[in-house]
């Protein structure tokens, strides 16, 4: 297993290398099938006030699909321990749901999921947060001046290939890149589907389906 360390915003010191390739062994020994793990060292400098972290995240590449784990402390060597625990134990974890029958992992209705009114547990704000919103003590930022599209909330997006697999497929990859959510195309229906945790070993699917004015407009 080849293992490359790069920094970003902060060099890499012999030390930490020879510290994380000797660590790295555990990983090579659990995943002998793996053919490289990248690991990234990020210095996140002190701003507004708080103090500045190292960041070091993970990637496990090898013929099945990737591994991730990442973590963020004051100390590069302890950040680099909690990401490695953490991707210790997604590989573990991935071992042990191979030795059992898929099965047990059954995949939540939408039906069950939305049955008690919610499917995210979501925490409503306070009374005294939202009248400091409404007389603006909590500022919200400006709008731009132009015609632009705005919203007072920050979205990040990213676009991934869809890939065909099975919901129980998915729950593997969700595990092993450490989301809480994974979207893919449902090797069975062919629907945009989201896998998403629940509460313990619990999951839920949710899938889309086309409308039939939607697929009356695709045909013409």
């Amino acid at each position: 297993m080849d293992i490359t360390i790069t920094g970003r915003g902060v060099g890499i010191p012999d030390r930490f290398e020879d510290y994380a390739t000797e660590k790295a062994e555990k990983v090579g020994q659990l995943a002998e099938k793996a053919l490289a793990l990248e690991i990234k060292l990020v210095r996140h400098h002190e701003t507004n006030g708080s103090s500045g972290d190292d960041r070091v995240e993970l990637t496990l590449i090898g013929p099945g699909p990737v591994v991730r784990a990442e973590a963020g402390a004051q100390d590069k060597y302890a950040a680099f321990d909690m990401a490695l625990d953490k991707m210790i134990e997604r590989i573990r974890q991935a071992k042990d749901r191979k030795k059992v029958h898929r099965g047990q992992h059954r995949p939540v209705s939408l039906s069950e999921a939305t049955s008690n009114g919610r499917v995210l547990d979501v925490v409503p704000a306070s009374a005294e947060v939202i009248d400091a919103v409404s007389t603006g003590s909590i500022p919200l930022p400006d709008a731009p001046a132009d015609d632009t599209e705005w919203s007072p909330v920050v979205i990040r997006q990213k676009i991934f290939p869809g890939e065909r697999m099975t919901q129980e497929d998915a729950v593997d990859r969700m595990e092993l890149v450490g989301h809480d959510f994974f979207l893919f195309i449902d090797a069975r229906t062919d629907r945009p589907s989201v896998v998403y945790r629940r509460k313990g070993w619990d999951y839920g699917v949710i899938g889309l389906e086309e409308t039939s004015d939607e697929l009356a407009a695709a045909r013409r």
